[in-house]
């Protein structure tokens, strides 16, 4: 790691609990998972459907959480068949379960793939509305008092997607092999339950998978255009977090400390990032939908090559964000000389080819990518010939 870094003194209480109201209800602290039960009821809850993704399904964390909804009085079901990139067919499934089960909620439980799919869930669970209609980009559906969306509860067991404060989510469109975005406006979660403790025992690769993820939230957010000021603070204290503390809770996997940090961190980031993303995203998406990569992972391949493309030009946005991950040096060169060593230090791969995606997906992958939303909102505009140069110097070497 570089040696002009820094000490940043801006977490000493990160381990105190805590209780935030914006933008969703937000409890934060560790061992807060045991206050599910109480917090269900609060809402109202009888009969929630636990959804979870397929690696979760068999996690302690899983049979803890419907204890303590047993021990409040409620029954719950388990819905865990959603895949690491969330398929449209599965969400369909996920509906048939909550009508079946005749759930009254849906508690999120897992990493950005399992909140997701709840998402979609939700969206479509008390109405007859086809998933796609509630795509970003198409109007938005009415929906009927008595087709009021389902009380939503996220819980997040990794610090990198930031998918718990908002209704957006990703799914693949298993006919176009093509992710798209879905949500609505009125379905936000009731509460969202944020607990380090949760992540203590997260793998060392996926928590420099996810916790990459939300650096580059972070960076990407704050870099779209638009006079944001609410998004752009959150984006630059997120960073500040995760460039501190993703180093140490890969090195460190039962620091609890570096587990806050990076929980609220990419919290931050992906409130952040109601503002936009960019070029990462639109190419990842893609090459997640067909390939089926790991979503972080691949957006830390690819971020290098994409912010050689972006930053030049964008000097005073860099130099903030420098700031924020305790530089001294807050030139271009130095901040994605310092990214790409934290990359490095936490064990990422050097290209795509890596991950097995091969190099002749790069120009059906550029003219799918140039469709995505997050390209839109990407600081400098690029042709599908520019976007297949990325994809592929992403894919022979990134860094």
């Amino acid at each position: 790691m570089p040696s002009d870094r820094r000490d940043l003194s801006i977490d000493t209480d990160i381990l105190q609990p805590q209780d935030w109201s914006f933008p969703v209800p937000i409890a934060y602290g560790p061992g807060r998972l045991a206050e599910i039960g109480r917090k269900s009821v609060e809402l109202g809850l009888l009969n929630p459907l636990v959804v979870t993704d397929r690696g979760s399904r068999d996690l302690p964390f899983i049979a803890a959480l419907q204890g303590y909804l047993a021990q409040a009085g409620l029954k719950s079901g388990l819905f865990n068949e959603i895949s690491p990139n969330p398929r449209d067919d599965e969400i369909g499934a996920g509906r048939a379960a909550f009508r079946a089960g005749g759930h009254d909620g849906i508690i999120a439980i897992g990493g950005g793939s399992a909140i997701d799919g709840a998402k979609s869930i939700g969206l479509t669970a008390h109405n007859d509305i086809e998933l796609w209609a509630f795509e970003y980009e198409q109007p938005v559906p009415e929906i009927s008092n008595d087709q009021a969306f389902p009380k939503l509860i996220t819980i997040p067991t990794t610090a990198g997607t930031g998918a718990e404060t908002e209704s957006t989510a990703m799914v693949t469109d298993t006919t176009k092999a093509m992710k798209f975005c879905v949500w609505h406006p009125e379905l936000k979660p009731s509460l969202t339950l944020l607990d380090p403790e949760l992540i203590l025992g997260l793998p060392q690769h996926l928590t420099a998978w996810t916790g990459a993820d939300a650096m580059t939230h972070a960076i990407e957010a704050y870099l779209v255009p638009g006079f944001h000021p609410l998004c752009d603070g959150l984006a630059l204290e997120g960073l500040a977090l995760v460039s501190k503390w993703l180093p140490i809770a890969v090195r460190e996997p039962l620091n609890l400390q570096a587990r806050g940090g990076m929980l609220v961190g990419s919290c931050l980031a992906g409130v952040a990032f109601l503002k936009g993303l960019g070029m990462v995203h639109a190419i990842s998406h893609m090459i997640g939908a067909e390939f089926d990569t790991q979503h972080g992972l691949t957006n830390a391949v690819v971020l290098p090559v994409v912010l050689r493309f972006n930053l030049p030009g964008q000097e005073p946005k860099v130099q903030r964000m420098a700031q924020a991950m305790g530089l001294k040096d807050t030139s271009v060169t130095a901040f994605i000389a310092h990214v790409e060593a934290i990359l490095d230090e936490i064990s990422i791969p050097k290209a795509l080819s890596k991950i097995d995606v091969p190099l002749d997906c790069a120009q059906r992958i550029a003219e799918k990518a140039i469709l995505d939303m997050a390209a839109g909102t990407n600081p400098r505009q690029a042709t599908v010939a520019e976007i297949r140069a990325l994809v592929q110097e992403a894919i022979i070497k990134a860094r």
